[in-house]
């Protein structure tokens, strides 16, 4: 049986044209026919270019560099930390204009409501300290995530997800056997 389907195209006349596996539809429409499948079949090639370029960057820096997901996290929010405090002071002190950070919120569709809610206050946080408003608690922050970052590196994103699988088999279970004494103690 052949996996190849012939369609007839009315603009040919009735000449047949084959597809692979059967399908009836184009590819764009089996993509989904938005943005995912314009990035996929190359009809923006700027932004496919970028993807693919961002997407070899990651796989240089986590199989080639060794570097580990953790780490990678850490240095990433220390970065862009010290990019804003920078911005912020410099704009306060130079008179230039201060960064305008938009508002980053997680939809409650993406993951549970109380977790979206928690991440969106965090990530608030992480913003107005950032910003420079209390220097002693900005100085705390990159201290705590620099030792994160040093801790990531012996973490590597298979551990990290074994450690996660873990954690989703067991808490539910320990949490159910004590949930009293754990209530009692929050």
């Amino acid at each position: 049986m052949s996996t190849y389907t012939y369609l007839s195209n009315d603009n040919d006349n009735g000449a047949r044209r084959m597809r692979l596996f059967g399908r009836e539809r184009p590819i764009y429409e089996i993509l989904g026919g938005g943005k995912a499948a314009n990035i996929l079949l190359w009809r923006d090639k700027a932004v496919s270019g970028a993807v693919f370029m961002g997407v070899m960057a990651l796989w240089f820096l986590f199989e080639v560099a060794e570097y580990n997901l953790v780490t990678f996290l850490c240095h990433l929010t220390i970065t862009v930390m010290l990019v804003i405090f920078i911005w912020s002071n410099g704009a306060k002190a130079f008179k230039w204009t201060p960064p305008e950070i938009p508002k980053f919120l997680l939809e409650e569709s993406m993951l549970c409501k109380d977790i979206c809610e928690k991440l969106n206050v965090f990530l608030s946080w992480l913003i107005n300290i950032a910003c420079g408003n209390d220097i002693k608690l900005f100085c705390l922050v990159i201290l705590v995530v620099s030792m994160l970052s040093t801790i990531g590196k012996y973490i590597t994103a298979s551990n990290l997800l074994f450690i996660g699988i873990v954690c989703m088999g067991t808490l539910p279970y320990l949490y159910e056997r004590h949930e009293e004494k754990t209530d009692a103690i929050s």
